[in-house]
């Protein structure tokens, strides 16, 4: 079995309205060094496998098809061993 732990990202070039509220938030409570704030999206998922690279891309198509939109996000993951 393995966890994969799965951080989806807005890409650089696109506005992340939540980031910029959190940012002026911030500055308004006093935190004034903050230049910029960007929210993103972790997830765990549990794979019934003994096999990594079949986990591993797994994961991949998951991200693929419904975690991240290729327009606008990019993804990331660490597969973790689970005992």
């Amino acid at each position: 079995m393995y966890k994969a732990k799965i951080f989806v990202q807005l890409k650089a070039s696109v506005l992340d309205p939540q980031g910029k509220a959190v940012t002026n938030s911030l500055h308004n409570l006093g935190f004034a060094d903050v230049a910029e704030t960007r929210i993103s999206k972790y997830i765990e998922i549990s794979i019934d496998s003994a096999d990594e690279a079949k986990a591993k891309t797994e994961i991949e198509q998951i991200c693929d098809s419904l975690l991240a939109n290729p327009n606008t996000e990019t993804y990331n993951f660490v597969l973790e061993k689970q005992e």
